[in-house]
């Protein structure tokens, strides 16, 4: 039982195909590099290179190609200047012009280096920086493009380049393997950043998309309780023709004698009306104003209610109460959650997909915390996952059964476990993951709520719900 299924239909082939060339070499999900960002970024270079060439020339007087480097500067501002005419402030770079124009970055500080120094001069590690904002923002094709530029700039640059600025009359020369030393951190760094870059970036993006999968859910959710809305409001609307009917109905009740046929029916319908009424005040009850009913449930209903929709599954589902309810701790009273059942009912589906033959549920309960138990003797979580599950996109789908992959069973998108896991931690509650032990084999997910944080608020007694300890109810799915 290593991963859940979401409720929602996979990527079909194409969009999985559209997702696998917008990571090697279309647009990135969140849409790019924004201009505004590139050319910012550029002004700060052109700050910075004017500076140093400056400060070089000017103020500590050593020689060098004062013009050729302020062209280089130089050209780098019209490059600014023509993105700010060409394109609107919030405009995103498609992935090509994004792509070029950190090539072009890395050429005009190439040529800067070359023309002061080349691997001798100390700002050789600014060829870092292309690459690092590639790998943030650009697919991973773009990234290995750029690196391998940089790379052959940097490996250019040890042995073709014109002299460093120095003091006149002093020739400043690095030994050879020294170069070869620094061209070798130069490069380590830039794959270091760039994939430590590269990863921040790609889990950011993920976990905006899986939450965003969990805020659809939650507002499907949301969706039904607006069905609240709609039933008061109906039941508003036929309040007058209700009352109408009640009105009518006593006045024909009057009209006819008292031994008469229809005097029965129509003490009848007036009945029924009345029972209308009721029915419909029920309905305009106010939104905050809870059913204490129906608003709460025990541990045991609550794994029943989850369990509900998968008892006719293949695999048989046995829930069970571990301990009998004691004076000292009843069974605990929490309100009804639907993202709690929702999670619940997720991972109860997953270990029906993972299972053999059996699947069991069980609640057990004390003064101080209540814990449910989901485990199936199916081949447990795989090692290589057990850390990790739990992340957005993180999935052992291809490690289900034989069978389950001939009827035709989704592969998963690894979000499932991730939108359980936060909707049960949303409601206080904490999930272990454990394999189950030799020699038995299974997966077993245990959620354990502090009891005041599953009770939350307590009902009157009036409403408190009695329940017979249980032992064992046993559900056989249809194969």
């Amino acid at each position: 039982m290593a991963e859940t299924a979401a409720h929602t239909q996979p990527l079909p082939p194409r969009a999985a195909k559209a997702g696998f060339a917008r990571l090697l070499g279309g647009a990135t999900p969140d849409g790019g590099l924004r201009l505004q960002t590139s050319v910012r970024l550029r002004w700060f270079a052109v700050a910075g290179q004017s500076l140093a060439v400056c400060l070089v020339h000017f103020g500590m007087g050593f020689p060098l190609p004062i013009g050729a480097c302020l062209g280089a500067i130089a050209l780098s501002t019209w490059v600014n200047i023509f993105l700010r005419l060409a394109y609107p402030t919030p405009y995103r770079l498609s992935t090509q012009l994004a792509t070029a124009l950190l090539a072009y970055d890395l050429v005009q500080l190439s040529v800067l280096l070359f023309l002061t120094g080349g691997m001798d001069n100390p700002f050789i590690f600014l060829l870092v920086a292309p690459v690092t904002v590639s790998a943030a923002t650009q697919p991973l094709l773009s990234t290995i493009c750029l690196g391998a530029l940089a790379g052959s700039a940097c490996l250019f640059l040890i042995s073709w380049h014109l002299p460093l600025p120095w003091a006149a009359g002093v020739l400043f020369v690095l030994p050879p393997v020294y170069r070869w030393g620094v061209a070798v951190s130069v490069l380590a760094t830039m794959v270091f950043t760039a994939l430590y870059a590269f990863r921040l970036a790609t889990e950011s993006r993920q976990m905006s998309a899986a939450l965003a999968a969990t805020e659809s859910i939650l507002a499907r959710e949301q969706q039904l309780h607006a069905l609240d809305g709609l039933a008061a409001a109906a039941a508003h609307e036929l309040g007058t023709p209700l009352a109408t009917i009640t009105v009518v109905a006593k006045e024909l009740s009057r009209s006819v004698p008292p031994d008469s046929p229809m005097a029965e029916d129509f003490a009848l319908l007036q009945s029924q009306a009345v029972r209308c009424r009721e029915i419909l005040q029920k309905l305009t009850r106010s939104p905050g104003e809870k059913d204490p009913l129906h608003g709460q449930l025990t541990v045991m209903q609550l794994i029943e209610e989850a369990a509900l929709p998968y008892l006719r599954l293949r695999s048989r589902v046995v829930i069970e109460q571990q301990g009998a309810a004691s004076p000292e701790a009843p069974e605990p009273l929490g309100e009804r959650r639907p993202g709690v059942i929702y999670g619940l009912g997720n991972l109860i589906e997953n270990a029906i997909d993972f299972a053999r033959s059996e699947v069991r549920v069980a609640g057990r309960w004390d003064a101080r915390e209540v814990v449910i138990t989901v485990s199936d003797d199916g081949p447990g979580f795989a090692a290589d996952v057990m850390d990790t599950l739990g992340d957005p996109f993180i999935t052992t789908r291809s490690s289900r059964s034989r069978a389950a992959k001939e009827a035709g069973a989704s592969a998963g998108l690894g979000l499932g476990f991730f939108i359980a896991k936060t909707l049960l931690e949303r409601s206080g509650a904490r999930l272990s993951l454990d394999n189950r032990p030799r020699p038995d084999t299974g997966a077993v997910v245990t959620i354990i709520w502090p009891r005041a944080a599953f009770e939350g608020a307590e009902l009157p007694h009036r409403w408190r719900i009695i329940r017979q300890p249980s032992t064992v109810v046993d559900h056989q799915g249809t194969a």
